[in-house]
């Protein structure tokens, strides 16, 4: 399989836990452009396109194996700890205790600097470094290497950069500074779904409701599709009273994602909405 083939889904963008959240498709999406123009030796290039496909169907532990065969055939490669990377930083997602997570944000850390190592250039990493680091708790410098990311004119995913720096603010309750990030990071590119999340959230957090849901509207104009925004508006339509829009959106977000989180959300807060 080409590696233009892996990876299309990636160009297509998606969604990260909200946090984490929450940044994953879209840095995975510039993990896959770089990789088109990579000249690769046949054995790495199969496992890493492999890699990327179990990414794909979210099996973060045998795509690091994957990657770590691309590395042990062409250690002299950035992309390949690119994936590494964020393979690592996927799994500590998915960690049930603090010191599992911890040591797999190390590894995250380990393999984006080893990238920069041997691409200084490669100002995408930046983005994988900074969002480890703010995860391990080292906020200072994750916003550092964030900033450093935005700050590049060659900066792949300039929205995905601002959406952290706007998560980042969030979280430490500077929701004057993490609203400007979200808008600067829909500005960028308004079909990436998850800047809208989070400018909704911190809307709320100044107890600004309706322009939270003007918020959640226009993430659903732009991206009509996607579960997560479909559930939030629901949720904020619901709050407002507006129980007819609510169960609209909610059976969307249900029907859109029968099994998953978003979908299942729907589903329980639909029993709380009287039928038509």
């Amino acid at each position: 399989m080409r590696t233009e083939r892996a990876g299309a889904w990636l160009r297509q963008g998606g969604t990260m836990h909200r946090i984490a959240a929450v940044a994953v498709p879209l840095a995975l999406a510039a993990l896959l452009a770089a990789s088109a123009s990579a000249q690769v030796k046949p054995d790495a290039d199969g496992a890493f396109n492999a890699g990327l496909a179990h990414l794909k169907d979210g099996r973060p532990a045998v795509a690091l194996e994957e990657f770590r065969k691309a590395v042990k055939v062409d250690p002299k490669n950035a992309l390949y700890y690119k994936g590494l990377a964020v393979a690592y930083a996927q799994l500590a997602d998915l960690c049930a205790d603090e010191g599992c997570r911890q040591d797999k944000l190390k590894e995250s850390i380990a393999a984006a600097r080893k990238g920069l190592e041997l691409n200084p250039l490669y100002v995408d990493i930046h983005n994988d470094l900074g969002t480890a680091l703010l995860k391990s708790g080292r906020r200072d410098e994750g916003k550092r290497e964030l900033m450093t990311a935005f700050n590049d004119a060659t900066n792949p995913t300039p929205e995905v950069t601002s959406r952290n720096l706007g998560q980042a603010n969030f979280e430490e309750r500077n929701y004057a500074d993490a609203i400007n990030w979200f808008r600067t990071s829909i500005a960028r590119n308004k079909a990436y779904p998850d800047p809208y999340l989070g400018l909704a959230d911190s809307l709320l957090a100044t107890g600004r409701q309706d322009e939270a849901l003007l918020a959640l509207e226009a993430g659903v104009k732009e991206v009509p599709t996607h579960p997560a925004l479909l559930l939030a508006l629901g949720e904020a339509y619901k709050r407002a009273g507006r129980l007819n829009d609510a169960r609209a959106r909610l059976e969307e977000a249900a029907r859109k994602d029968p099994t998953g989180a978003a979908g299942r959300r729907a589903q329980e807060l639909l029993k709380g909405i009287p039928s038509r």
